[in-house]
């Protein structure tokens, strides 16, 4: 069984996520009405899983999760509105320890629920089996990055610089994944040479802060690829939410672009979608796929392929991984050329970069 606390100060919504969770026959749940309750539930109840709502009396679920992760680590699922504020409160949860966020459409609380309980009962059930992260801090990652640059990274033949010959990197990621960047993106140093394109599962209310967020802390420029973007080396580009990223070829120019969610794919933006786009425009030795943390196998299968065809990929280790979904698909197909944690990456693209 799966012990899990519902923390909501909405008495409608406790009642239907208690109906939605006892459904399912496998959880033994207990409910909080405020982050205060949460905070002492955490404790006495010990759940495995924790959803908790952000704008609450009395106690609202930032301040109660940053006690909850002081106290007693425990995957937290944050439930969100669509707004950009409730996306700034989000990354702010995800910084803190959050696992994973479910956002909240419009309409009433019963149709939407309805909307989102597949997804909300899957990324609980996730969540129940994953790892926390601690928070992040500034002190921290400056850490990170003296230590980077003192340590020898790992052997791989290294992709030199040339005519013809520029890199590209694409990155798949998911559960966990704006934490889990934050170990990646900001220890690639300004003069690295290559574009960095991110497939982040996310709504579309949440890429542009995300980009904005990701941008104060990169010596590399980050942007929402929300129009048709020349790539540049040594640029970032978040796909926007509520689209598919991919690369195309306009007079000559490598451009990103963000087109309408592709049917036939289960996840947005897509990873699969924007490495197969990466091999149609580019030399696939040229390419780069790195996998992070993840549900589902998006992007496993062209980032196999990138590597049969002579590029390179990074599968993240099941150690780092919040969730190990994505890289293990990877790894299961053959598919990485390496395996790290997620602050080891950075210096393998900068060696692989020839930096």
């Amino acid at each position: 069984m799966i012990k899990l606390l519902i923390v909501d100060d909405s008495a409608l919504m406790r009642r239907l996520l208690n109906t939605l969770f006892q459904a399912e026959g496998d959880f033994t749940i207990q409910i909080a009405h405020n982050g205060k309750e949460a905070v002492a539930l955490n404790r006495d109840f010990m759940p495995d899983v924790v959803t908790l709502d952000i704008n609450m009396p009395e106690m609202d679920g930032i301040t109660a999760l940053s006690l909850i992760m002081a106290e007693r680590p425990v995957p937290v699922v944050m439930v969100s509105s669509l707004t950009e504020k409730g996306a700034l409160a989000t990354f702010e949860a995800l910084h803190l320890g959050a696992v994973d966020y479910v956002t909240k459409p419009g309409g009433t609380i019963s149709l939407s629920l309805e909307e989102i309980s597949k997804t909300l009962i899957s990324k609980v059930r996730a969540a129940a089996g994953s790892k926390v992260k601690g928070k992040s801090s500034a002190r921290g990652l400056a850490q990170r990055l003296r230590e980077e640059r003192e340590k020898p990274p790992t052997r791989q033949p290294v992709i030199r610089r040339g005519p013809g010959n520029e890199g590209l990197v694409i990155i798949g990621v998911s559960t966990g994944g704006p934490r889990t960047l934050e170990d990646v993106l900001p220890l690639l140093p300004a003069d690295f040479p290559w574009p960095v394109l991110v497939a982040q599962h996310m709504p579309s209310t949440f890429t542009r802060p995300f980009a904005d967020r990701m941008n104060g802390l990169c010596p590399l420029a980050v942007v929402e690829a929300s129009q048709p973007m020349p790539v540049e080396p040594g640029k970032i580009y978040i796909g926007k939410g509520g689209a598919d990223m991919v690369l195309g070829n306009r007079s000559g120019t490598l451009t990103v672009l963000a087109k309408p969610e592709h049917k036939d794919y289960m996840w947005h933006p897509s990873v699969e979608l924007l490495g197969r786009s990466a091999l149609e425009c580019c030399d696939p030795s040229r390419v780069v796929g790195v996998m992070l943390t993840g549900m589902g196998h998006d992007g496993a299968d062209v980032f196999a392929e990138i590597k049969k065809r002579g590029g390179r990929t990074i599968a993240e280790s099941e150690e780092s991984s919040v969730v190990f979904g994505m890289p293990a698909e990877l790894i299961a197909r053959g598919g990485a050329s390496i395996v790290l944690p997620s602050d080891k990456v950075a210096r393998q693209l900068i060696t692989w970069a020839g930096r």
